[in-house]
């Protein structure tokens, strides 16, 4: 099955409001047959969002002109939307001398298109219309296909006519490439070309077969898109692209995570458009992710672009908060040693975090009269009972000032956790240590204190701690067979 440039989808909404860039002027004037609405709207895509940029009013000779003397528009490919059904057709921002173009179509036939004054968007509609033309070609070969009695020797006819008909689109793009290469609609060929790994067909076992084209593909996956080419930036599909290079393609690791985004932001013009918003983006990502130790990533991309100087978009107070947060998480990241905690026993005597002796040490926030920590208490006894044989132990702290201490340790009698280290601290000093803002919250510590997970739910401990003891089993009978 050959695959064809897609631009028009369905739409659905347009977000926020987008002012244009100062300096220059635009004028589109739009021509609609059989539209007869008060306004029509214009708007771009940015990122994975649709921004308006400009409403026009029907005018008495039935036209929509989107005008400014004073700011022309970042080039990218802009959405004209008709009311009341958000029926639209698209339109390239380019290279064009001037912003100064008009558009004739008609209503049901919006891809019809007549330009005047725009070679990027005769162009691009000539090719809309070359693709249209080959997709209604090969409609009846893909309604055959679909026909589950087709007899063998039919069938493969079809398939060869249409991959007669692919090998004709993908000339037909080189052509268009060779032609005009610097023209918008070839860098969209370009950047829309899929990234097709070998077959590797020499390597016999399947699961190396698909390392090999994993590998390959995350290395050759930008091949023919120009990420430093900001015409793209306002796109359909380049948002997608990235994000799929990042969270798609890569181990959801933070480091790997850390270091794909880096390789991304290091193809970006520094001072560009594209190094502003995918920055903001993924710092975004990262910060609100629910992800187990996805914290490390925010601190690293607010260590690398923000704590540097490099966001130049932010301002000091902003900055200033955010790397005040990330010296707050900084020490509780996964692979630290944990903070250590001076406490007091229920007899009041002292105790700390780093006196507990165990493999595992379970350090649990809680509150006696917290809803949360009431329905996780059932589970966190159920995960004592079958580990507490196993090397683990669980630090126990009630979060209470001292005036409350009493009823934690009814909370404990009652409950029958008592062979839990079950301490307090009186000062409270945990909340800034340990950056507890609710409770329960639940840290996974090994022998040497290092945390190995954090803020999981009680549930999840059992299931947790047996992938860890799996793991370090399949790692010393891998070490023992060597």
């Amino acid at each position: 099955m050959y695959r064809f440039l897609l631009l028009l989808g369905l739409f659905t909404s347009l977000s926020l409001v987008a002012q244009p860039e100062a300096g220059g002027s635009y004028r589109i004037t739009v021509d609609i047959e059989g539209y007869e609405q008060d306004i029509l709207t214009l708007g771009y895509y940015l990122l994975d969002n649709q921004y308006i940029v400009d409403t026009a009013f029907r005018d008495d000779a039935g036209e929509y002109v989107f005008a400014s003397d004073t700011a022309g528009l970042p080039r990218g490919i802009y959405i004209v939307v008709l009311s009341p059904n958000n029926e639209y057709f698209q339109l390239l921002v380019g290279d064009d001398t001037d912003q100064e173009m008009r558009f004739r179509t008609k209503v049901g036939e919006l891809n019809d298109m007549e330009v005047e004054g725009s070679e990027e968007n005769t162009l691009f509609y000539a090719y809309l219309g070359y693709l249209d033309k080959k997709q209604r070609e090969s409609a009846p070969l893909r309604e055959q296909l679909a026909d589950t009695t087709l007899a063998p020797a039919a069938a493969a006819q079809v398939r060869a006519e249409m991959e007669a008909l692919d090998a004709e689109v993908k000339a037909h793009q080189a052509e268009m490439i060779a032609s005009h290469p610097d023209a918008f609609v070839s860098a969209i060929i370009k950047a829309n070309r899929p990234a097709l790994p070998p077959d590797f067909a020499d390597v016999a076992d399947q699961e190396s077969r698909r390392e090999l084209q994993w590998r390959w593909l995350q290395e050759h996956y930008f091949d023919g898109l120009d990420l430093n080419d900001e015409r793209l930036l306002r796109t359909p599909f380049f948002f997608e692209r990235v994000d799929y290079y990042v969270n798609t393609l890569q181990v959801r690791h933070p480091d790997t995570l850390a270091k794909a985004i880096d390789f991304v932001l290091s193809k970006f013009d520094p001072q560009g458009e594209a190094f502003k918003f995918f920055t903001v983006h993924f710092t975004n990502e990262a910060a609100a992710s629910n992800i187990v130790g996805m914290d490390a990533l925010y601190v690293h991309l607010v260590d690398t672009y923000y704590r540097t100087g490099k966001a130049y978009w932010s301002d000091e107070e902003q900055i200033a908060k955010m790397i005040e947060t990330t010296d707050r998480l900084r020490p509780l990241l996964i692979g630290q040693t944990a903070p250590d905690l001076n406490m007091v026993t229920r007899a009041g005597e002292p105790t700390t975090l780093y006196d507990v002796d165990a493999d595992y040490t379970v350090l649990y926030f809680w509150r006696y009269d917290c809803p949360a920590c009431k329905k996780s208490t059932p589970y966190m006894k159920d995960f004592y009972a079958k580990w507490k044989d196993k090397g683990v132990k669980i630090f126990s702290v009630c979060t209470k000032g001292e005036d409350e201490l009493g009823k934690c340790w009814d909370y404990v009698d009652e409950q029958q956790t008592g062979d839990w280290v079950q301490v307090a601290d009186p000062y409270q000093r945990y909340y800034k240590s340990y950056d507890i803002k609710s409770t329960p919250s639940i840290f996974l510590l090994d022998r040497n204190k290092e945390i190995l997970s954090k803020r999981i739910g009680a549930e999840q401990l059992d299931e947790v701690l047996t992938n860890l003891e799996n793991a370090k089993a399949a790692a010393a009978a891998a070490a023992a067979g060597k």
